[in-house]
């Protein structure tokens, strides 16, 4: 008897009930039962999960495979194991919390087969707000190059593999590794393989996020991610020569991997793990982060990892925190050109181009970022009653911009604004009337931000008008045609500046009167 198309691994740890859907996502491939066989290893589960797959199998003895051991702390020593019982022409790794779309492993391996394709991806999208890096599925493609495309962006196991180029490799999952394990194993597969390719053209995999976040990549630790991105690098560097194409894979690793490590929750570290983390960071830095890499690069992600590998840690502290302000940064305005004015810019001893810190781009959103400094009800210059929002911006280039390159709106009303020089910044004045206000919200009532619009050096921003302080106008009745509205200006929760007009409807009316006069009141 021929064994089947395929075999689906499944390393299980703890992932009930997402364990369920999973499993139903397999036996109900339209591939046919005859074709597939599931095994499964359970890790040493205690919630349940190796009931569930023992369930499974005894309810589809010929497709569904168990096997049992102790706790192993990762998914490879599971995966390792299912390996060696794997009988398919070609495998295929989910994760125990994942599903497939119904018609996954029929197109998978159609393709491969049609193709002579050693690795086949299929389009791969999140759920529960889980993020996939989504560029590598734009297009089906019948071969895909490693070293010239965004499959750098995207090595989980997800994938179709043909079993014979696993095993002539000898390639398993590192079980020194708690998370990050399948990426080597998939990045030496598609070294190796003699064809790779894409289907962008159905939903294949659907990657959940737990809603108690528990999927390894979400819970795991700093030094557990620090350590990973050693190994990945380290990896990538004794399978690949130097040159372009081992550079093609390490932007992936340092953007990913090595510069994510220096975000805000570096500062949170104690100085003594900061400069351990540091010491690490610079290291892996000094001995792969090469030209071909920068170059590749995401300006911000690009600074933080050189300013690791060539400055101290008070360097590498100040550049994080610059970047993870959330105010407006400081610029450095050079004829038409924008430069942000953090660590190394114009500074000999780290010799970066200006090119790294140029922001013109963003110059437009970052004029658009106002801070509100007060809510009032005034007239407008025609006299009428009018909503007067007043901001500030530390910017004063803002105040040289034509009354049409700057714009504050509530929905889809545009207020009339005026920008006058203050200082070293701008004050801005818009005035919305209060009879134009309620002609563009719907009867049942809304709750719109207010937002700044700006147009300058060639690009467009927008931004909400955000506070650093609680403001609010006292709530206005105002009547259009026969139907009366309330309308209150304030802040939410978020520190946005918002309208909210509610009409004013006999229940309303009547509720207000009983909350003023209690029951039994005369």
């Amino acid at each position: 008897m021929n064994g089947p198309d395929v075999t689906v691994v499944v390393a299980v740890y703890n992932t009930m009930p997402y364990l369920t859907a999973c499993l139903d996502s397999l036996v109900g491939q339209s591939i046919g039962r005859d074709r597939l066989e599931v095994v499964a290893v359970d890790d040493g589960s205690t919630d349940g999960s190796g009931a569930e797959l023992d369930r499974y199998a005894e309810r589809y003895p010929g497709t569904v495979r168990v096997l049992h051991q102790a706790n192993s702390g990762g998914p490879a020593a599971p995966s390792n194991l299912a390996l060696d019982h794997a009988r398919g022409r070609y495998v295929f790794f989910i994760g125990s919390d994942d599903h497939l779309g119904p018609e996954a492993l029929e197109r998978l391996v159609d393709a491969a087969d049609r193709w002579d394709s050693d690795v086949v991806l299929g389009r791969m999208v999140g759920t529960n707000k889980r993020y996939v890096h989504q560029a590598v599925y734009a297009t089906t493609r019948e071969r895909l190059d490693l070293f010239d495309s965004d499959l750098p962006w995207s090595l989980s196991n997800t994938k179709l593999f043909r079993r014979d180029l696993i095993e002539r490799h000898g390639l398993r999952f590192r079980t020194d590794m708690r998370m990050g394990s399948d990426q080597p194993f998939t990045l030496e597969a598609c070294v190796r393989a003699k064809k790779v390719s894409v289907l962008g053209d159905y939903e294949f995999y659907y990657a959940v996020k737990r809603d108690n976040a528990q999927n390894i990549t979400y819970a795991s630790r700093f030094e557990e991610r620090l350590r990973c991105a050693e190994e990945l690098v380290g990896f990538v560097a004794g399978l690949i020569e130097p040159g372009p194409r081992r550079d093609a894979v390490l932007v992936r690793h340092f953007t990913w991997e090595v510069a994510k490590l220096l975000r805000a929750e570096f500062l949170a570290l104690a100085p003594d793990v900061q400069r351990h983390v540091h010491d690490r960071i610079r290291k892996l830095a000094e001995a792969y982060l090469t030209d071909g890499v920068t170059a590749r690069m995401a300006p911000e992600e690009r600074l933080r990892v050189a300013v690791a590998r060539d400055g101290d840690l008070d360097a590498l502290c100040t550049i994080i925190g610059q970047q993870s302000d959330r105010s407006l940064p400081e610029v450095v305005v050079d004829g038409d050109r924008w430069y942000a004015d953090h660590v190394g810019f114009r500074d000999p001893a780290f010799g970066y181009p200006d090119d790294w810190y140029d922001v013109t781009e963003r110059a437009a959103a970052i004029l658009a970022k106002l801070t509100a400094t007060g809510l009032a009800w005034g007239r407008d210059a025609a006299g009428a009653r009018a909503l007067v929002v007043t901001a500030r911006s530390r910017r004063a280039e803002l105040a040289e911009l034509s009354a049409e390159a700057l714009r504050v709106s509530v929905g889809d009303l545009t207020g009339v604004t005026s920008a006058e020089s203050s200082g070293s910044g701008t004050v801005v004045r818009t005035d919305f009337a209060v009879d134009r206000l309620l002609a563009v919200v719907a009867g049942t009532g809304e709750r719109r931000i207010v937002r700044a619009e700006v147009s300058a050096l060639g690009g467009t921003g927008s931004a909400p008008l955000r506070t650093d302080r609680p403001v609010a106008a006292p709530r206005l009745v105002a009547r259009r045609g026969v139907r009366w509205h309330l309308v209150t200006p304030t802040t939410n929760h978020k520190g946005q500046v918002i309208v909210a007009i509610t009409p004013v409807t006999p229940g309303r009316f009547l509720a207000r009167l009983r909350r003023i006069w209690p029951s039994g009141g005369k």
